[in-house]
Formats: structure tokens, sequence, C-alpha cells
């Protein structure tokens, strides 16, 4: 049997801010079966991750493209692969049959092939939504939840400051800090995110960057005892300002720095704070932190079980609307994490 697939490409490399024009939806046959010998897994996609590093890779040159396999060049006119869960449609692989739930790397389209030895592993749903295991379940759980208590290492009631607080890591970063018994502040681009993060997540302050003009000043009057940990989802001025009102020994994990993304800015944080108030800056990705896998799952689930975690999720319909979901990233457009589903389960 043979289907048509859907599918999202780039028509060019992306050097700035992404647009619609960037992209296509293209169409091919593809067969629902796998060759006799072949290892071959096709499934049918039902949720695909939407994250900002994936322009990184759109672009004609970064350095993150040689850091690690997932962050490799796209190529124009070639599949996009990303996180997501699928079911299997036929299989040449003994580890999977023929409507199994599996998580990993997929493509924006509608089905995908995947070759033995890509990231796809079975899924148990424990019981929770598909979408979990795209978000909060998946790697942007994994992200905060290392970054956090691996890089930043809280000590309970530390003051903890998170930028980008309403997106899909930093809002996971406040729930397990505020949850930790930490004081957390966070900042967010609008009011009705703001208002989110101190109603539904519990932070004890938060406000829209929008609105000041001074961000050094600003982090004194949330922080006038000093920050003892950042969580930087930003970089350029935000990273500067939070520096600048860091405590002795305070620590910074870098999960991203989105503003640096599409307009060149780069941050330049006093390094003589650094140096003297001995603070560590550290970037980290959540494949780093793979060694406490099991925890993080048990951790969360039981906190989401318990009603004591929110999954915050923002999900648009249709491979077509893949691109829209993209670019809205970079405008502040999603509240939680961006997922778009495929198919129905």
């Amino acid at each position: 049997m043979e289907v048509t697939n859907r599918y999202i490409v780039t028509k060019t490399h992306v050097d700035g801010a992404p647009e619609e024009s960037h992209f296509e939806l293209k169409t091919a046959s593809l067969a629902l079966t796998v060759e006799p010998g072949s290892n071959d897994v096709v499934v049918k996609n039902l949720y695909v991750s939407i994250d900002p590093y994936q322009l990184n890779r759109m672009k004609s040159y970064s350095s993150s493209q040689s850091a690690i396999y997932f962050s490799v060049s796209i190529t124009p006119g070639e599949g996009i692969d990303a996180y997501g869960v699928a079911r299997v449609v036929a299989s040449g692989n003994s580890k999977f049959e023929k409507d199994d739930l599996v998580v990993g790397l997929i493509a924006w389209g509608e089905y995908s092939v995947v070759k033995e030895g890509n990231m796809l592993s079975k899924l148990d749903p424990m019981g929770f939504p598909l979408t979990y295991h795209v978000g909060i379940l998946g790697f942007s759980g994994l992200a905060a939840y290392g970054g956090f208590f691996e890089v930043c290492q809280p000590k309970k009631g530390e003051k903890v400051f998170v930028s980008t607080a309403s997106g899909s890591v930093g809002n996971l970063v406040g729930q397990y800090a505020k949850l930790f018994g930490c004081y957390v502040v966070g900042c967010a681009g609008s009011k009705k995110k703001v208002e989110l993060l101190k109603e539904k997540l519990g932070f004890d302050e938060a406000f829209n960057y929008k609105d000041e003009t001074d961000l050094k000043s600003t982090l004194k009057r949330y922080f006038p005892d000093g920050i003892d940990i950042y969580f930087d989802n930003v970089g350029s001025e935000m990273l500067e300002a939070a520096v600048a009102n860091m405590n002795t020994f305070g620590r910074v994990a870098v999960c991203g720095v989105i503003s640096e993304y599409t307009d060149g800015k780069r941050a330049a944080p006093d390094m003589l704070d650094v140096v003297y108030k001995r603070i560590t800056i550290r970037g980290f990705l959540a494949a780093d932190h793979m060694n406490v896998y099991s925890d993080f799952i048990s951790t969360t689930s039981d906190h989401l079980r318990t009603g004591n975690m929110q999954a915050l999720e923002d999900i648009t319909p249709g491979v077509e609307n893949i691109p829209s979901a993209f670019i809205g990233l970079f405008s502040g457009d999603n509240i939680g994490k961006k997922i778009v589903k495929i198919a129905d389960e």
C-alpha cells in the first residue's frame, strides 16, 4: 500500500528570523511496507516537537552544527527531523511491531521512515496524554530537570531567576524550583503570561520584560539580596543584567540564547563580576543528563499525578502549520511547550 506523504522542507538556508517564504510543503509517494531484509521502521507521526534550536540547524553556518548529532545542518529541500511521538505502520526491526507507540526522532511530516540506529524507542504512556511525552516528560522536561538540579545544584531557600519563564523549559524550571523550596521570579513577554506564572504555576513574582527599560534595575528590585541561580533561555542583555545582580558563588545554567539566534546580538556580561563573585556560567544540553533520566521520569510523573506540577502545552493541528508554529516561537506566540498535532491518535 502507498500513501501520499506531506512533509515540510526549507527552500533555502535561514540566516535571520524565519519567515513563511523559507518553507515549503512537499508531497511524495511512500510505501507503507518494508523491503525484506531491511531494518527500517515506517511510522505514522502523531505529534512533533517545535523547538527554537532547529533554527541553528537551518543556518548556512552555526558552530552548533558540529556539536552533537541532533544539531547537524539541515539541507534545503530535504526532510527535517524532530522529536515526537508516532505509531508503527510497518517494521523490519524486531524491536518494533505494527501499532506500537514510539517516541524519538521523526520527521516534520505525516510519515517517517526511521533507519536502524536512529533515536527511536517504544513508548509506555503511563496513563498520561501522548503530548506529555513530547514536552514535560520529553527532552524539554529533561533539560529543565537536569539543568536545574545537576547544573545549578540548588539549595533550599536560594533565590532563582528564570528567563522565558512561560516557555517549554522555563515554566518547568520554575515549578521544580518552587517544589524544591526556592524563591522564584520569572520574566515573560506579556501580562497574560506573567499572570499565569504567578497564579497557575506558583512563581513568587514575575514581570513583563517588555515593560522594563533598565533590566539591571528591574532585577535589583525583585532580588534586593541578589540572585543565587539564573536559568538562562535568552542570552543577550538579560544575561548581562542577571550577572550584575548575582551573589557570590552564583550559578548560571545556559539552556538557550533565543534572543541571539536571529539578530546577531551577543551577551557581554561584566567579567569582573564573574571573577570576583566567582560566578559559574555553564552551558548544557538535555542529552548531557541521561544519567538522571529515570529519576527525572519518576519525580516528574509523581508531581503530575499529585497535581503539584502543571503541563503547559500549546498545540496546533496540521502538518501544513508547522512553519507558522515554528516562526511563532521567535515572537513569543507560544505559552508552554509548542507541539504540532499531525494525526489523530
